[in-house]
């Protein structure tokens, strides 16, 4: 099928934290590898214990880009065969809600209602939102970045360094989620590590691109 592009997100249940600690934030990152197989039903509740060591998968989607946050999360997908995304999407969220109310004791659902996604159509909108989620960590103390207003642009790269639980570092050349990014389609676009920051560079300081994250969140 043709490439399709589509950026996925949810939060959870009236916008609570859906990671306590990283070992939620590990755990989420395992389910991104382990549930991304349609050989997998039956360890949608207790999934494989192999960490994220290669094995023989029969993925459902490309993970291009991806954010984990405190609340929330974003997604850049690509189906890999017909209604890749929503196979995808419902044995993730269904596992890691699992594991999430079984770990905390609680019961109910965690999540707020179906996930969100959005079809990425036009080339603008492909050439941002790669960007704007790896973007997205700059929230915690940093959010003015969103309304195009001055910022300290070296603190701002050197925060998302700092930050571990996004598919930013890969794209910066480190082995940070290595088995989990395909980082074949965005290689392209960003190019080696300097040019990628100088992207990102470009969008903390333009009024104009920072303006789009508004209609994204």
């Amino acid at each position: 099928m043709a490439a399709e592009f589509w950026h996925v997100l949810n939060r959870g249940v009236e916008k609570r934290d859906i990671v306590m600690d990283d070992r939620d934030r590990a755990r989420f990152i395992h389910d991104l590898y382990v549930m991304n197989d349609a050989n997998i039903v039956q360890h949608i509740y207790q999934p494989q214990r192999q960490g994220l060591l290669p094995y023989s998968r029969r993925q459902l989607v490309r993970i291009h880009a991806f954010c984990l946050m405190n609340n929330h999360y974003h997604l850049l997908l690509s189906p890999i065969s017909e209604g890749g995304i929503s196979a995808f999407m419902q044995k993730f969220n269904m596992g890691y809600s699992k594991y999430f109310n079984e770990r905390y004791k609680r019961t109910g659902v965690l999540w707020q209602g179906k996930h969100k996604k959005i079809r990425i159509e036009r080339d603008a909108h492909f050439m941002y939102v790669p960007y704007y989620i790896h973007l997205n960590p700059l929230d915690y103390g940093m959010r003015s970045w969103r309304e195009g207003r001055a910022l300290d642009v070296t603190a701002a790269l050197k925060k998302l360094r700092a930050y571990r639980w996004s598919s930013h570092l890969d794209y910066l050349g480190a082995k940070n989620f290595p088995s989990v990014v395909d980082k074949s389609e965005l290689s392209e676009l960003f190019g080696k590590s300097a040019r990628y920051e100088r992207g990102l560079t470009d969008i903390i300081t333009s009024r104009t691109l920072a303006s789009r994250s508004t209609a994204i969140e």
